[in-house]
């Protein structure tokens, strides 16, 4: 979703109500550092760092990168991870990870006027998860995790699913 994204759409808006294209790819890349510090037990300051306004996919690759081998240690699914929100097991972890990227990539995708049908059995997996995960106390207006649960179209994709599930209109 990253590559197709041009620099004349970075103020177009997207369904994360507050946030337009550049917020969103700035949110996506630094999401990656925010998973990885957890995982490492590293610093997890808030990236301040405007991603979106250089080269927001090698800073995406770089970051993913990391996080990946993070989610590789040996143990790591089993250990402990303290999130500024909670302590999880890493498999936890790893399933937000997984989620909060793959959702907000169909959001850039909304917004840019891409394919939103994106990576059919992950979608498929992440939203059976987040149905036996989510729970209604976590939706809310904004600055909730998640909004209201969403109808979505009769024949809709998984991820246009997980998207709905999630509080997006699809």
């Amino acid at each position: 979703m990253l590559a197709n994204v041009t620099a004349d759409q970075l103020s177009e808006p997207t369904p994360c109500a507050s946030w337009n294209v550049a917020q969103l790819v700035d949110h996506i890349v630094g999401a990656q550092y925010f998973f990885q510090a957890g995982m490492t037990g590293s610093g997890m300051e808030k990236a301040s760092q405007a991603f979106s306004d250089g080269d927001f996919l090698e800073a995406f690759d770089a970051a993913a990168a990391g996080t990946l081998a993070s989610f590789q240690e040996e143990g790591v699914m089993q250990k402990m991870i303290t999130l500024p929100f909670g302590t999880m097991p890493g498999a936890a972890v790893c399933g937000m990870a997984c989620t909060d990227t793959l959702q907000h990539a169909w959001d850039l995708a909304k917004a840019t006027g891409q394919d939103t049908n994106l990576a059919p059995e992950v979608a498929t997996g992440l939203l059976a998860a987040a149905q036996t995960s989510i729970q209604e106390s976590f939706r809310g207006p904004e600055g909730a995790p998640f909004g209201p649960k969403q109808a979505a179209p009769e024949g809709a994709s998984a991820a246009d699913q997980l998207a709905a599930f999630l509080g997006r209109s699809v």
